[in-house]
């Protein structure tokens, strides 16, 4: 990923926007399909994904119910950044639809990209105090048993993410 100063001069936070809308596009029909995420959750979920997109700070972020027993998902969609090469601009859906995750709680995980690794302690607590979403450490959850599919993707002006989604057995 390029840095976020030359990042910043050709990708913009009206272009990040864009591809955190779709994400939370995909995030509604989540809460259509299993009603959640909850509604009030989504714009802060698209706005902490426009943020970090835009300075280069977000690795991937991930969706979906897991199981809180065993830290296993049941059904994710994660989104990783990328830059450059041939991004992809799909519509938003293609989810899966009968999805069992009666038992599973809604929850999302964030990695952050070696560009935001690099800042020093103070200005990583400032851009995550900046965020709508306050975030704690935990281990990432595992995508063990199932299948994951891609091919879906969200883009404008040379930045985006990719999409798999991860349905479990």
């Amino acid at each position: 990923m390029s840095s976020s100063a030359t990042r910043t001069a050709s990708f913009t936070i009206t272009d990040a926007r864009y591809v955190g809308a779709k994400v939370g596009t995909d995030l509604r029909l989540l809460n259509d399909l299993y009603g959640r995420p909850n509604l009030s959750d989504i714009d802060a979920y698209t706005e902490e994904v426009a943020l970090l997109l835009r300075d280069g700070y977000l690795k991937a972020v991930s969706y979906g119910f897991r199981d809180p027993t065993s830290n296993e998902w049941k059904l994710r969609l994660r989104y990783t950044a990328t830059a450059g090469g041939q991004l992809l601009d799909s519509r938003p859906g293609a989810l899966p639809t009968a999805a069992d995750v009666v038992g599973y709680e809604f929850y999302s995980y964030l990695t952050y990209s070696d560009t935001f690794d690099a800042l020093t302690a103070e200005a990583q607590n400032s851009v995550k105090g900046a965020l709508p979403v306050t975030r704690v450490g935990a281990a990432e959850p595992l995508a063990r048993y199932g299948s994951t599919s891609s091919g879906h993707g969200y883009g404008r002006n040379g930045v985006g993410v990719g999409r798999d989604v991860f349905l479990g057995s």
